[in-house]
């Protein structure tokens, strides 16, 4: 093979036995909200079962949490995971109600609507009247917390440009090539998504938008995007296709999978091994990477927290 598609992944190996707990990692600020400093920040996530995925989800905390507490009126900042493993949502509410947190901000690190962002999110915090939805999260033993702080929910990632930079940075990164050194047309690109079922539409116009972008930064001719997810049975065909079809094109195709943190079950089983069975799988460029670690990605979240606590102030 000319090219290797096997390069390591920048992620944590999930800590030494003494490494503090995801609890207590995904907690900073005051044990009790104090005049002038009752507001709070929720950093809400997927979740996973994987410990590498959540140490990113982790590290962003940590990097930005001094940050956000310098905020005037934020007295404290939690992380929590929407499923699979605690801090949950539910849990951390219910922390800042007992600590007599008035308004807490909710920051999703999601990539753009999904029904987890419209449905799953606003239902676990008991902002939702969907009985289904309720059904739904009660079968999969989320629990379910009406906080009685004030809820305020800040836009997701998509809003900030950030997916398009990550993109072009990390496309130069595998290729070795600088924004100096201009277009280059004998390469492709393909982006690997989740995929959602229900905002395909939304999905679909948000992965046509990095292309477009990404075409004009890089100066490339030839994109494409696929899904991996439950929308198409975390199949590894459509990523197959999608490489393969670029492959016709041009020289070589870069592989870049659009999530937020690294979970294996994704970049490993499903891309990777797509990239591997691809018929010309020595003219493919892929690294088992994601969005994270990306310091542009805390620098977003504290100026999103700040513009929100400005505008409550200013509003008063």
């Amino acid at each position: 093979m000319e090219v290797s598609t096997t390069a390591a992944c920048p992620v944590h190996s999930g800590g030494s036995p003494d490494a503090p707990s995801d609890e207590t990692r995904a907690f900073s600020g005051r044990p009790r909200a104090e005049a002038g400093a009752n507001t709070g920040i929720l950093l809400v996530n997927h979740g996973s079962k994987s410990d590498a995925w959540r140490n990113l989800l982790l590290d962003v905390h940590r990097e930005v949490g001094d940050e956000l507490l310098a905020i005037p009126e934020v007295g404290a900042v939690r992380t929590a995971f929407m499923e699979y493993t605690e801090p949950s949502i539910a849990s951390q509410l219910r922390a800042f109600d007992e600590a007599g947190f008035e308004r807490v901000i909710v920051i999703p690190l999601l990539l753009t609507v999904s029904d987890h962002s419209f449905d799953d999110i606003p239902a676990i915090c008991g902002r939702s009247d969907d009985a289904a939805k309720i059904a739904e999260l009660k079968a999969e033993k989320i629990e379910i917390y009406p906080a009685r702080a004030e809820l305020d929910f800040a836009p997701l990632i998509d809003f900030s440009g950030l997916v398009q930079r990550n993109v072009a940075r990390r496309f130069r990164a595998i290729t070795g090539r600088r924004a100096e050194d201009g277009s280059d047309q004998r390469y492709g690109l393909v982006l690997v998504g989740y995929g959602s079922a229900e905002f395909d539409d939304e999905w679909n116009r948000f992965f046509r938008e990095i292309r477009n972008s990404v075409e004009i930064e890089l100066g490339i001719a030839y994109t494409a995007h696929a899904w991996c997810g439950h929308l198409v049975n975390y199949s590894r065909e459509p990523t197959m296709d999608a490489v393969e079809s670029l492959l016709q094109k041009v020289d070589r195709v870069v592989v870049i999978p659009v999530f937020v943190a690294y979970d294996p079950m994704f970049q490993e089983k499903i891309i990777g091994r797509a990239v591997e069975r691809c018929r010309a799988s020595e003219r493919v460029l892929y690294r088992r990477d994601s969005i994270l670690p990306d310091p542009e990605v805390g620098r977003w979240v504290v100026d999103i927290a700040t513009r929100m606590v400005c505008s409550r102030t200013l509003s008063r």
